[in-house]
């Protein structure tokens, strides 16, 4: 899968316009459009900006395989995860992070 149409679905997926995300990135809507059209590639910088906009790493932007060795469970976790908008994505961090706290993480990490 090519960089614009993982861009497009992403888009898709937290019912975002390519406008929204233009004007959140700073971006040119046209700039933008190029992307998901694949006429254009981002620099790092904006790939780096385009993966913090939706929690994905850039490695996912760009079609790579996801990282080998996830259990079935901890897919399912990634594929929730990514399905969730921007305001679900930052609670369900705070709560990974509380669970984290409270089960002495940092004593297992």
């Amino acid at each position: 899968m090519q960089f614009g149409d993982i861009l497009r679905g992403l888009l898709e997926q937290d019912g975002i316009s390519q406008k929204q995300l233009a004007d959140a990135l700073n971006l040119a809507p046209s700039t933008l459009g190029n992307y998901i059209r694949g006429l254009r590639e981002p620099d790092f910088a904006t790939l780096s900006r385009i993966a913090d906009y939706f929690g994905v790493t850039a490695d996912f932007l760009l079609g790579r395989c996801p990282p080998e060795g996830l259990s079935h469970e901890e897919e399912e976790l990634v594929r929730l995860y990514r399905a969730l908008s921007a305001q679900g994505k930052r609670l369900l961090r705070s709560i990974g992070e509380l669970l984290f706290r409270q089960e002495g993480g940092a004593e297992k990490a």
